[in-house]
């Protein structure tokens, strides 16, 4: 039997407790894994903001420059539509973002 990822996400969604979610993340995800995640939000919040050179937001958080390659790749390629859809997903408050 193949994991679902759906079933991932409908058992994240289904918790509604911060508490309960974070101790599903600790079961689902080592703290690297977690911290990868962190990262890259944190990359793609910036992109968006676009007020950082991709050697800027390295410097300044310590992120791969792999990672925020992949992640500005991903931006490049999606449709103004969809940036803006993600960006109002991932970005709920612009002073947040720093």
């Amino acid at each position: 039997m193949r994991a679902s990822w759906n079933l991932v996400l409908e058992k994240i969604l289904s918790h509604p407790d911060k508490g309960e979610l974070m101790t599903l993340f600790q079961l689902l995800l080592t703290e690297e894994e977690r911290g990868a995640i962190a990262s890259r939000l944190k990359v793609f919040q910036l992109l968006l903001a676009g007020e950082l050179s991709q050697r800027q937001i390295a410097a300044e958080y310590q992120i791969s420059i792999a990672t925020i390659t992949r992640c500005s790749n991903y931006l490049k390629h999606m449709s103004d539509e969809d940036r803006a859809a993600i960006a109002k997903l991932i970005v709920t408050d612009p002073a947040d973002i720093r």
